[in-house]
């Protein structure tokens, strides 16, 4: 199997991805390889000509990162290689124009995605708890204006204040999971919004920079944020993030469990369809959070995915991979 990875090399959320990827696929008896797209999507391309060019793996996992999803495809619709679309798939519009999984592109076999509507709302719902029914008003930055998880995110805030007519949203800005852009923009919105006293961020490098503006402009703030860097987690325990959601880093592994009992003969989709959204995103509180630093910052990631193979649990009727383990 090969995995076009979007972010970069040196990135922790995306290496970690990747880790626990490497660490499935040795559970599993499956060749690995990863390819790192530098969050460029003409690199990332390349990268699927390479695969192209090479020895076909038996199946090439990809992301719509960038909404290069149907180039992909598209590359590889001649070719016997499955296609498996990981993290983020196809929006509906390129649905609408190209088809979806098993359609036109007969080999492209379905899709895995992390909860990110469902994140975004469990953490704009926790966050606004947080004004204890007071009318206050919230800025939120989301990431990559085209990325499928910073648009799902930001529709899940949007349900929650749909629910709390009491918090306005005074502005949802693109921070592009940067957290030095976040940085640049809070240092100009937050004189400009003196009532903000919530902020919502989809991840957690964008929060710390508008943690950083707040500080020096002397404001106090309530954060919401996502991810599972060990930086966040200290943070989340400390309480200076009151709301963090995280557990996607274990996404792209559990995808390999799917395709492994696929080559094995058992489909993905009388289990669940075939394209799939797993709950692995929730909100963590500090002592959980607590335990997950501590089991991330070990060497060895001691989980035998197996586990969640329905091939090796044919008395489950859905794939459900979790970071259950993680938080015991």
């Amino acid at each position: 199997m090969v995995f076009l990875n979007p972010g970069y090399s040196g990135e922790r959320f995306w290496t970690d991805y990747s880790r626990y990827m490497q660490d499935a696929a040795g559970d599993l008896g499956i060749e690995l390889k990863v390819l790192y797209g530098e969050r460029d999507p003409a690199r990332m391309l390349g990268n699927a000509r390479q695969v192209l060019d090479g020895e076909h793996p038996d199946y090439l996992i990809f992301t719509n990162e960038q909404f290069q999803g149907p180039v992909v495809l598209r590359l590889f619709e001649n070719s016997k290689v499955k296609l498996f679309a990981l993290h983020s798939t196809l929006t509906e519009e390129q649905q609408a124009l190209i088809g979806g999984s098993r359609e036109r592109h007969g080999n492209w076999l379905g899709s895995l995605v992390p909860n990110d509507e469902e994140a975004g709302y469990l953490m704009g719902r926790d966050l606004i708890a947080l004004a204890k029914g007071q009318s206050t008003e919230l800025l939120a930055f989301s990431g990559v204006k085209q990325t499928p998880s910073s648009i799902l995110r930001l529709a899940g805030l949007q349900r929650a204040l749909n629910e709390a007519p009491h918090i306005k949203l005074v502005q949802a800005v693109h921070g592009e999971w940067q957290e030095q852009r976040a940085y640049e923009q809070a240092i100009g919105l937050l004189p400009r919004y003196p009532q903000v006293s919530l902020v919502w961020s989809a991840n957690d490098e964008m929060a710390f920079g508008v943690m950083r503006a707040a500080a020096e402009l002397g404001r106090e703030l309530h954060y919401a944020a996502l991810n599972n860097s060990d930086r966040v987690l200290q943070t989340r325990i400390d309480g200076r993030i009151e709301v963090l959601a995280s557990g996607h880093f274990l996404l792209g592994a559990c995808a390999l469990v799917m395709l492994n009992d696929h080559a094995q003969g058992l489909d993905f989709v009388e289990h669940g369809g075939k394209d799939q959204v797993a709950r692995l995103l929730r909100t963590v509180n500090r002592t959980q959070s607590k335990t997950l630093l501590k089991r991330l910052a070990r060497p060895d990631i001691d989980m035998d995915f197996r586990q969640f193979s329905l091939l090796k649990h044919p008395q489950q009727r859905r794939y459900d991979c979790s970071i259950a383990s993680l938080l015991e």
